[in-house]
């Protein structure tokens, strides 16, 4: 029993760091989903609102089978994210059982000091592969945050398959996505999918109201209001198929309850701010408005 206490203590943590956090239902469902065109299944630059994107879980967009016959799978961050995974869950590994066969764990540093020698260690482990994490990915935050937008242009990505050059983000730009963010969310808490249409590609549409009937199947009805952009810059921008894309990291606040069919509320509070931060990707024609092409959750 004593060498028990440790394991489900480690087990414990473990738990709780893996454990996500309490989603917030506003539009889009805390989910990352919709599509990047060529992009979809690579990670946007890292920038000081988001230095971490989560992966599409959900596109219509097939992934790509590069060179050497290793699928797409979120690009080469998918490979390094498998790499660190697996070292991570490889010295978590080793610790247990160094503990169940009574070495302590790390197999000798049972002498740390019971639990809290333990949660020592863990610690250190995740420190250790952060850092990896750091040096294998070769991340170093770029762009300069500010409130809401900081109107300065990620540096240019060269054209796909030598198209046009890719666009130059500037004021209007961020105003009409900080809009959209408004817009969106405003659609979304009136469940109108007539006006998310105009916001939206097809695909982003879809999922909305899905999403949206769930709600309706449920009884109840998520709202967002007071919505406040607070800080936002650029991730990148470019241009394919006669399209342009811009993905843009937006950490913003807002009132977000759900409400059951009498108006009660059952989730969230009406007299407390809740903040987010997410990567909206936009797509445009030439010379045509941006509209929401996919949201993902910044890690």
């Amino acid at each position: 029993m004593p060498r028990l206490i440790p394991l489900l203590a480690a087990l414990l943590v473990l738990a709780m760091a893996a454990a996500p956090v309490a989603a917030l239902a506003r539009a889009g469902d805390s989910s990352s989903m919709g599509s990047r065109g060529s992009r979809t299944y690579s990670a946007p630059p890292p920038t000081n609102t988001a230095p971490y994107a989560a992966p599409l879980q959900r596109s219509l967009t097939a992934p790509t089978t590069p060179r050497g016959g290793m699928m797409g799978g979120y690009g080469g961050d998918g490979m390094r994210s498998s790499f660190l995974s697996g070292l991570f869950g490889g010295l978590i590994g080793a610790g247990l059982a160094g503990m169940l066969l009574g070495h302590g764990f790390f197999w000798g540093m049972g002498s740390f000091g019971g639990i809290i020698g333990l949660l020592i260690q863990i610690a250190l482990i995740v420190w250790l592969v952060r850092i990896l994490a750091r040096r294998v990915t070769g991340m170093s935050p770029r762009g300069a945050g500010g409130a809401p937008f900081v109107a300065a242009p990620a540096p240019g990505a060269a054209p796909a398959g030598g198209g046009r050059p890719p666009p130059a983000i500037g004021a209007a730009d961020f105003q009409a996505f900080e809009q959209a963010l408004y817009a969106i969310q405003a659609a979304w808490s009136a469940h109108d999918l007539a006006a998310l249409r105009r916001l939206a590609t097809p695909e982003m549409v879809s999922y909305f109201a899905e999403q949206l009937a769930e709600q309706t199947s449920r009884g109840v009805r998520n709202v967002v209001r007071d919505v406040r952009l607070d800080r936002g810059d650029l991730a990148e921008a470019w241009s394919e198929n006669g399209r342009d894309y811009a993905t843009v990291a937006m950490q913003f606040s807002m009132i977000d309850v759900t409400l059951d069919a009498s108006g009660r509320v059952v989730d969230g509070s009406p007299g407390e701010r809740v903040s987010a931060t997410e990567l909206w990707t936009f797509l445009r024609a030439p010379g045509g408005a941006w509209i929401l092409s996919a949201i993902q959750q910044a890690r």
